[in-house]
């Protein structure tokens, strides 16, 4: 019974992530293509065999690395561009959900090409700390070796460009040439800026320490002008065609001690250093992120009207803001900005107001040193309004909701805001009897770990009820609330008034069950009410119950296209 189960399970994930794999595919294939070809060029070229008697391989793994880190830093900036996403969305919008899902996996891939770039980079680093020490060896070496002469031609006529090894004397340290070259000290800082955003990038500290993440992440303009500058002391040198033309390295390597001593002797090589290339990998992303940023720029000065401030229980506070021009979809999200706690922090925050509503409005739930801080301010009683710059909105797989006939939102504490967009929406639609709702049913599970958390939307659901009721339409909306954390006295509290028509934690009809839901049972009985739908799966939570509703979404799913799919989708900022 294994073997089909796995086999079902992996027919339905590649049915839903194709394009993602595919552009994944062909990234990867993209990264060893170029990796082989620069570094047969570099082993085989005959402009190279004179570097290649001095460094050996270290040359074409020094060399094929740098290719593919120009490359990975060309796609780095990308997926962080989100206006250019947006639009995208936007433009990709009558497509197929599945041809949109590879722009919802964007922090994924730039974590990737961060990947791919510390690979890389390990390599061109070792590749190179070889190529400095056999350039040192062979610049100390009195052994009269071919490797010795060509490092001698430092010593003479550099004015023509005939040396070849960038270590201009015996006494010069490794140390020393590193630290006083172009190439070797944007190496390292390049390097260093690239350790210090790799580890502050580590999820304990982004989401423990978001403040040291936002900083140190903007290092990589450090590392992108070291990049674009690294190769402008031109060390890797190359034989020129003129000289290979006069005295080509197959014929005259032999007799490099008789170089320039006869009229029928070989000349004396000449090489030429390589022209800085990384630059033309990264201009256009570059061009295009500062596009990105100065129209965010421009969006963020424009002003905000703080017009309702509202204090949920367990320390969440909602503003409801107005912006001229500001225009939203459901499940999009906004990057938030107060001046008097900090001039260049932004935080996401999902939008919980509807489309159709004259204002936006974002709940914000103390997490941190930032949330805290604005909290506070806004707490104080007779203080003034402080400032708020709002950028935004951005579109995230929230928007797709009502591209299936069947939604199943689930949200984990602070994660329900999304959902109260898209709630609020379907409340609005019924009000207005608008009949182009494709959507015919959705199931709403709502898991929270403190009875408090239920007070921030249980308007919003008690309207819904009223007006489902109201309808006729009571089986549209299947919601479930779930409290994770409860101790004896809640729980026999509960026990006692269940009978009653609503629930004693909520005041809704629907009864607070305890515990996690059983996602096996739920999608079971999701499968067998609706054996021929496209059943679209929501998640704004943590990624250990993304990783069991991953998995239920591909168990449950047929490989009968006709029959039921269900199609994940998590929420990433």
């Amino acid at each position: 019974m294994e073997a089909p189960n796995l086999h079902l399970t992996m027919g339905n994930w590649v049915a839903n992530h194709w394009l993602s794999v595919l552009f994944l595919v062909s990234w990867l294939g993209l990264n060893i293509f170029l990796f082989l070809y620069a570094f047969l060029n570099y082993e085989k070229s005959d402009k190279y065999y004179y570097t290649r008697e001095i460094l050996g391989t270290a040359l074409a793994f020094a060399r094929a690395s740098a290719l593919c880190l120009n490359f990975n830093s060309m796609m780095i900036l990308i997926p962080v561009c989100r206006n250019l996403l947006s639009f995208l969305r936007g433009t990709c919008s009558f497509c197929n959900c599945t041809l949109r899902k590879p722009l919802d996996h964007n922090l994924i891939f730039h974590r990737l090409v961060a990947y791919m770039i510390c690979i890389f980079t390990a390599i061109h680093v070792i590749a190179h700390l070889f190529n400095f020490e056999r350039y040192s060896r062979s610049q100390q070496a009195v052994d009269g070796s071919l490797a010795s002469v060509l490092s001698s031609l430092s010593h003479h006529e550099k004015e023509k460009d005939s040396w070849l090894n960038p270590i201009q004397s015996p006494n010069t340290t490794v140390m020393y040439a590193t630290f006083t070259s172009i190439a070797g000290l944007t190496g390292v800082i390049a390097t260093t800026a690239l350790v210090l955003m790799v580890t502050s990038a580590m999820e304990f500290i982004r989401r423990n320490y978001f403040e040291l993440f936002w900083y140190t992440h903007h290092l990589f303009i450090v590392y992108i002008i070291c990049l674009g500058i690294h190769g402008l002391g031109g060390i890797v040198r190359s034989q020129t065609e003129e000289s290979m033309d006069e005295s080509h390295p197959y014929n005259c390597s032999i007799s490099f001690l008789e170089w320039d001593k006869y009229e029928w002797s070989c000349r004396r090589p000449h090489f030429v250093g390589h022209p800085p290339e990384s630059w033309k990998w990264i201009l256009g992303p570059i061009a295009l992120y500062i596009f990105e940023r100065t129209l965010r720029f421009y969006r963020s000065q424009q002003k905000v009207v703080i017009t309702k401030v509202v204090m949920h229980p367990s320390k969440v506070l909602e503003l409801q803001m107005r912006k001229r021009g500001f225009s939203m979809e459901v499940g999009q999200y906004i990057f938030v900005n107060c001046p008097s706690i900090s001039f260049l922090e932004w935080h996401p925050f999902t939008l919980t107001s509807a489309p159709e509503e004259e204002f936006f409005s974002i709940h914000i739930r103390a997490a941190g040193d930032w949330t805290e801080n604005i909290i506070r301010i806004f707490e104080r009683q007779h203080s003034p309004m402080p400032k708020i710059e709002v950028d935004g909105p951005f579109g995230t797989v929230s928007e797709d909701v009502f591209q299936y006939e069947v939604a199943v939102l689930i949200g984990a504490g602070i994660g329900v805001t999304p959902f109260a967009s898209i709630l609020k929406s379907i409340w609005y639609k019924f009000q207005r009897a608008d009949n182009k709702l494709k959507t015919q049913k959705i199931y709403f599970y709502w898991i929270c770990r403190e009875t408090g958390a239920f007070a921030w939307f249980n308007n919003l659901l008690n309207s819904l009820e009223q007006e489902m009721e109201e309808l006729g339409k009571m089986d549209f909306l299947n919601y479930h609330l779930f409290l994770t954390g409860w101790d004896s006295n809640i729980a026999g509290h509960a026990a006692l008034n269940f009978d009653k028509a609503t629930d004693i934690l909520t005041g809704l009809k629907q009864k607070t069950s305890f515990g996690r839901p059983m996602w096996d049972n739920e999608f079971s009985r999701i499968a067998a009410a609706h054996p021929k739908s496209k059943v679209g799966v929501f998640l704004c939570g943590p990624r250990t119950l993304a990783k069991s509703l991953r998995k239920c979404c591909q168990r449950y799913s047929s490989l009968d296209p006709r029959k039921v799919q269900f199609y994940f989708n998590k929420e990433t900022f």
